[in-house]
């Protein structure tokens, strides 16, 4: 505390003080006090309250920087007002008061948990549940081949890709306790991505080129490349990607799938020959429920899928960034981070 907000707390004070001063100094002076008399007095007097102003200023300056430490060195900020010895009755009410306050906040904190906690729970048996259904109809459409079920795969692909970003939405907010981090094969991901999405890309015409995914140009001590991290979650992540580079494709639709070597690093791009991003939109692609104007021309986006893939990236430690030119193209880049750079294993 700077002695100049210590003042400034006490105007009120300060103004009281020197108007009493002054009215008792008058006093002195108009019943005949001698003027040297009453310059001695003042002069013992204001000093003085100067000192115990200081004092005070001194006492309370020190005691905040004793509760400043006391609230660095805790972990848990919200037991603050538990931790603290009340230095007189005056905070010894003010920390009770804190106190309560801080119950009620953790009790309604730990409720909103629970509750949060119950419907992630909710929604990742519903998704399980849902799938069993999607995957039956599925089998009878490939057992019972005919123009209605061919129509109705690419539907159902769809549904599914929905029902798959809910689950992993809601797992979003705890990704620690699903999570492993390991040596993976990189193409091994890309293969996984591209086959849960292969009757979408195959309806839709779309053509596939992949390269630098095997090449020991990416990795001097094998012929494939490997990557650290959870190879579960990169495989949603990409099939995100290409669920957007199906949806806003153009004619004779091509994607590219590209791995090479950044630093000690290993960059992954996926590019579309798409109708692009419009240049102002393109710092906004990230953000929750922002669907665009291509979204909403096309219809049926909801804004989520390139913002859970983000927000799972960020957990991994895996940089993502796009660059785009409106009706030429969209690149989507992947950079998974160097094992020396983890922090999480």
């Amino acid at each position: 505390m700077k002695p100049i907000e210590f003042m400034r707390d006490r105007l009120g004070q300060i103004f009281i003080y020197i108007f009493l001063v002054a009215v008792l100094s008058m006093f002195l002076y108009l019943t005949g006090t001698a003027l040297g008399v009453l310059i001695l007095i003042l002069s013992v007097w204001i000093p003085g309250a100067v000192v115990v102003m200081f004092l005070k200023y001194r006492k309370e300056n020190l005691r905040l920087k004793e509760l400043e430490s006391i609230m660095e060195g805790l972990d848990k900020k919200y037991l603050f007002a538990e931790c603290v010895q009340p230095a007189n009755v005056y905070e010894g009410r003010m920390f009770q008061l804190m106190r309560r306050s801080g119950k009620g906040m953790i009790e309604a904190v730990s409720n909103a948990q629970k509750e949060q906690k119950e419907y992630r729970e909710y929604i990742e048996d519903w998704v399980h549940e849902i799938k069993a259904p999607i995957t039956a109809t599925q089998l009878i459409c490939n057992n019972n081949k005919s123009e209605l079920s061919r129509k109705l795969l690419p539907q159902l692909a769809q549904i599914e890709g929905h029902v798959e970003r809910a689950l992993y939405y809601a797992r979003a907010g705890s990704v620690e306790k699903d999570f492993m981090i390991r040596k993976t094969l990189l193409s091994g991901i890309v293969k996984d991505a591209i086959t849960r999405h292969q009757t979408l890309l195959i309806q839709n015409g779309v053509k596939l080129e992949t390269f630098g995914l095997e090449t020991s140009g990416l990795d001097t001590s094998k012929n494939d490349v490997m990557v650290y991290t959870d190879g579960k979650w990169v495989t949603f992540m990409i099939g995100q990607l290409l669920s957007n580079a199906i949806r806003y494709r153009v004619e004779n639709p091509v994607i590219r799938i590209e791995a090479h070597n950044y630093r000690k690093q290993v960059r992954l791009c996926i590019t579309d020959n798409g109708i692009g991003i419009p240049a102002n939109e393109l710092p906004r692609i990230f953000e929750r429920g922002f669907t665009g104007s291509n979204g909403r021309k096309r219809g049926g986006s909801t804004g989520m899928g390139l913002y859970i893939c983000r927000k799972l990236a960020d957990f991994l430690q895996i940089t993502m960034d796009a660059e785009t030119v409106q009706n030429e193209y969209t690149s989507i880049s992947m950079i998974f981070p160097a094992k020396e750079n983890l922090t999480k294993m």
